[in-house]
């Protein structure tokens, strides 16, 4: 039997995935409250994929992230397909090493094939998604030629399998396209999870973030009469995040500490005060998991 308060992992990593976060953000959500969840930032979707609404939009600015889970959802990708290259691909590592790496990251820069993005997704440095002003995906070699064990592929294979399934029983869209598009799509029958690049710290994500992206958010949100929530940072031991009291002023703050393990050096790997900001009463919002996803969780472990 699945467990209803297991926080499923997607299958592609995303630096500041929200995976520790996800039962913090779930409560503070009333699913009876909205008919269409919208993520202009899908990231990872990891948020999305807990929270399991019936009707989704997923956008993102990073076209190789919306083609690898629109092949999933087309089935030109699954589960069983990716358990066999990964499982190729070990055995080419293994004899390799950082001279196959470069092979397939050549390779995914020329084709783009999102089976080789997720190869170097889950092989490369820290499990960073980082492209240059080229759009060439250039994170380094990880230097683990063993990344592909057989218990590792099946973890995977799990991850894929629950998304797929969670598409079989959902409409859910994803889209490329920039944020601004993706908020006009909502009204008040909507509700918005906004993950956004974290302004004030290193961004190298697709795209960069600036105070004027971060205004505009906040306007084009306001102005779409939506419940919505954005995760953002508050303050470290060495900074705090001074937009929260001038452009987000005005919305309810909930914190939460949070650990950051992407970094080099140990001393970049510290504590993070979290903060999630909103602009309803999420104080008394009804906690997940509700009979909506109890009723997801329990066909599924019929299968």
């Amino acid at each position: 039997m699945m467990d209803i308060n297991k926080v499923y992992v997607p299958p592609l990593k995303i630096q500041g995935i929200k995976t520790k976060l996800v039962p913090l953000i779930k409560s503070k959500i009333d699913l009876g409250s909205f008919s269409t969840w919208i993520e202009p930032f899908m990231g990872s979707a990891v948020v999305g994929l807990n929270v399991a609404p019936r009707k989704a939009i997923f956008a993102d600015i990073n076209p190789h992230i919306i083609t690898f889970y629109n092949q999933l959802k087309c089935k030109a990708i699954t589960a069983r397909i990716i358990k066999g290259y990964l499982s190729e691909q070990n055995i080419l590592l293994s004899e390799k090493g950082a001279e196959h790496y470069y092979y397939i990251r050549d390779r995914f820069n020329k084709e783009h094939n999102p089976l080789d993005f997720l190869f170097l997704n889950r092989s490369c440095f820290n499990g960073m998604i980082r492209f240059n002003r080229s759009g060439k995906f250039n994170v380094p070699y990880g230097h683990k030629p063993e990344r592909f064990a057989k218990a590792y592929i099946t973890k995977i294979y799990n991850q894929v399998l629950h998304f797929e399934q969670m598409l079989q029983m959902n409409d859910w869209q994803f889209i490329c396209q920039p944020f601004e598009k993706t908020i006009a799509l909502a009204n008040e029958e909507s509700f918005i999870y906004c993950d956004p690049p974290y302004i004030g710290r290193h961004v190298d994500y697709y795209d960069n973030w600036d105070e004027d992206n971060e205004t505009k958010l906040k306007q084009l949100l306001i102005s779409s009469n939506s419940k919505f929530m954005v995760s953002t940072w508050d303050y470290n031991r060495h900074r705090h995040n001074p937009y929260i009291s001038t452009v987000w002023n005005g919305l309810q703050k909930i914190s939460h500490e949070h650990f950051y393990f992407v970094g080099a050096n140990e001393e970049n790997r510290n504590f993070m005060m979290e903060a999630l900001l909103v602009n309803y009463d999420a104080v008394n919002a009804s906690c997940v998991p509700t009979s909506l996803y109890e009723e997801q969780i329990s066909m599924f472990a019929a299968v």
